[in-house]
């Protein structure tokens, strides 16, 4: 008789076990595709402020030869676009510090742009230029992809971010170190793309 108690209480913790290791499991295996979405959604807004700063130096050479003698206008377009582009940040290291320090490189770089533009207006054969028309609207494109992205990353973060702060996945969120990703935070009055108008 105590042979079976025995057995019956080793086969119930072995069964406890189990279970315990499989939910362990699904629940681990659930915060490292939720992590890696984070990780996609935030490539997806480097890669979109990349295109930007890819169109950046084709522009300058546009405007630079309707209007040379704005030499420092351009040169702080060209400045603010060296600072963006090496202002990097590794999605494992995606906290509000490092995320604070991107979205500044990136603002100076759009203020330089739209200083870069009030320049532009004063150059009416620019405007016509056929390469310039194309370079504006890829440019205007371009700012509408970094917003859907910014609110893409936003999205999943906070996903991710509740995920990891229910219970009881938050036990297991602790343990393997899944911390909280910081959101996109925009300036007042940049969740609206830069009007790019001439």
């Amino acid at each position: 008789m105590k042979g079976k108690k025995t057995l019956v209480t080793i086969v119930v913790i072995i069964g406890v076990v189990v279970l315990l290791f499989g939910w362990g499991t699904k629940v681990y295996n659930g915060l490292v595709a939720s992590q890696e979405n984070v990780n996609t959604a935030w490539s997806q807004v480097e890669n979109q402020y990349q295109r930007r700063a890819d169109l950046i130096p084709n522009l300058v050479e546009t405007v630079k030869g309707y209007a040379a003698h704005e030499r420092e206008t351009l040169e702080s377009v060209i400045e603010a676009r060296s600072k963006a582009t090496q202002t990097t940040i590794d999605p494992a290291n995606l906290n509000e510090e490092s995320m604070a320090k991107f979205q500044a490189t990136q603002d100076q770089l759009g203020q330089a742009l739209s200083r870069l533009m009030v320049v532009v207006e004063r150059y009416p054969d620019l405007k016509a230029n056929e390469n310039f028309k194309q370079l504006q609207a890829q440019l205007e494109g371009t700012e509408n992809r970094i917003t859907v992205a910014r609110k893409d990353f936003n999205e999943t973060a906070k996903q991710y971010n509740t995920r990891i702060r229910r219970f009881p996945t938050n036990i297991l969120a602790g343990m393997f170190n899944f911390g909280v990703r910081p959101y996109f935070k925009a300036e007042v009055g940049a969740e609206k793309a830069p009007e790019v108008k001439f």
